[in-house]
């Protein structure tokens, strides 16, 4: 399972009237422990970032399903709360459970239907508790590092 960790940037962003404003932005990282998120988002974040900025929050967050989109309308990130019933074999009582999954979409009903979608193969009933807007700016995945000196290869 991934270890998601929700890293908040803040810089100076120029607004489209021209004034510049302080932001601070969540971005979600797949990482082993903090010091790597951190490592991480600056990494992945340097290159669009002009002037200074900082990594100004770091919290773990779970989720246990990503459901992403290739779609270039799907500009927004979910959070949907899950809630599975499953049936105790030796008491006969329903137990219930929940989980956190992300959702990328262009808005809520194609964030319900996203889901709905993603969790089609899935055994067990659930209900949607909840879904969310999250503020996420973009998600960024583990990447296996090369050695030092190492060249990069494309696996085929």
């Amino acid at each position: 399972m991934n270890q998601w960790f929700e890293c908040k940037v803040k810089y100076e962003k120029t607004q489209e009237n021209g004034a510049v404003k302080k932001v601070t932005e969540p971005y979600l990282v797949d990482a082993i422990n903090f010091t790597e998120a951190e490592r991480r988002i600056i990494e992945e974040i340097s290159p669009f970032m002009t002037g200074v900025f900082e990594v100004s929050d770091i919290k773990r967050v779970r989720y246990a399903e990503l459901f992403e989109s290739t779609d270039e309308s799907a500009d927004r990130f979910f959070k949907a709360k899950l809630v599975f019933v499953t049936l105790d074999e030796k008491s006969g009582a329903e137990k219930k459970t929940s989980q956190n999954v992300l959702i990328q979409a262009s808005d809520l009903r194609d964030a319900v239907k996203r889901l709905d979608e993603g969790m089609k193969g899935s055994m067990m009933d659930y209900t949607i508790a909840s879904v969310a807007e999250t503020l996420i700016m973009d998600v960024f995945h583990y990447q296996e590092a090369a050695p030092e000196g190492a060249v990069k290869t494309e696996k085929a």
